[in-house]
């Protein structure tokens, strides 16, 4: 009997989703929000933030550009896998993606998620996601494989680095610039059962010290959760307006090191929210771009595929972290929320 793992055959890119149009805004949201202890009157701020953009968040599009770069990229790396794509929350779903695999006979898949740091929401959930979807699509569905984190990764910190430099000559200021480094907040009950902080720590430390940043602080964004629910702090607006009381503020850099693309959270709370609070306090403020379809990025997931396809592959990784995990431990990224009383 032959037990030879099946060669991997596919590709799947995994993502959160998002609407592409005013009809689809609360639709999505419930998707979003099912399960969770979120007040309506919260689900109805948010989905105003998408009306201000017509109903359409940019995070499809930028999957689709994602998708094409990396396309191009195998292709001149010579990596012979069909590429696929899956949302949690909004079309193309997950589970509409493995059946198609399904029917394509596509048996194995690497996977890669568009979430750089460990999280339950940003790995554990996506992989009981892909888990469930398979059970939907039953047993002709693919296995899939995630590929590891690589927030320590040069192909992705190389190129922060370059957008916090583009950021600095953009400001045209003299000194050293105040840098937050941003991320989206999790409730400390799901921070407490992972590697969140320290991997985004890690990160911050490691463009930091690439560009000669030393006045820098890791802060948060975008919390949904009620108000008696801790949450990661401290928020980015709360910063802004506590260090700019202390000590007066010319200039600011903002660096979404949290997010791979430049989707609604990052448009609306930085470009919009933070935007609006340092314009009324006369803070000249750059938003710096998030990785997105950076040709060291895409070069840096072809490099993740490779580490899996062929034996002996380099694995890169700067800092004290080392390479990631490939394949999750049974306890990583547990969330054992806490019910606000």
């Amino acid at each position: 009997m032959d037990d030879a793992p099946v060669p991997y055959d596919a590709f799947l890119l995994v993502s959160f989703g998002g609407p592409e149009g005013a009809d689809e805004v609360m639709p999505f949201l419930e998707n979003v929000l099912r399960g969770k202890r979120v007040p309506r009157e919260r689900m109805l701020e948010v989905a105003e933030h998408y009306q201000h953009f017509d109903g359409i968040s940019p995070i499809n599009q930028q999957n689709r550009e994602l998708l094409a770069a990396i396309q191009q990229r195998f292709q001149s790396d010579g990596i012979d896998l069909p590429l696929y794509w899956g949302n949690r929350n909004w079309h193309p779903l997950l589970p509409d993606t493995l059946a198609q695999m399904a029917r394509d006979g596509r048996k194995r898949a690497l996977a890669f998620f568009t979430s750089m740091f460990s999280s339950y929401s940003g790995c554990r959930q996506y992989r009981e996601n892909i888990r469930d979807a398979q059970a939907a699509v039953g047993p002709a569905a693919p296995q899939v494989e995630k590929l590891r984190f690589a927030f320590n990764h040069p192909g992705f910190i190389e190129p922060m680095v370059q957008h916090v430099r583009e950021g600095q000559r953009a400001l045209d200021v003299d000194g050293d610039v105040p840098v937050l480094f941003t991320a989206h907040s999790i409730p400390m009950s799901m921070a407490d059962y992972c590697s969140y902080e320290r991997q985004l720590r890690e990160s911050c430390r490691l463009i930091a010290g690439e560009a000669g940043l030393t006045n820098w602080d890791l802060v948060y964004q975008s919390r949904s959760g009620p108000p008696q629910q801790p949450w990661l702090e401290p928020d980015v607006c709360d910063v802004i307006a506590e260090r700019d009381a202390e000590q007066k503020m010319d200039a600011l850099l903002l660096v979404p090191v949290g997010f791979v693309s430049d989707h609604m959270e990052v448009i609306y709370d930085l470009d919009d929210e933070a935007a609006e609070l340092c314009q009324q306090r006369g803070i000249r403020m750059h938003r710096c771009s998030t990785v997105g379809t950076h040709p060291q990025f895409v070069e840096m997931i072809a490099e993740l595929v490779k580490e899996r396809l062929q034996p002996g592959h380099p694995r890169r990784a700067l800092g004290d972290l080392g390479c990631w995990h490939d394949v999750c431990p049974a306890d990583c990224c547990q969330y054992n929320p806490t019910r606000p009383k």
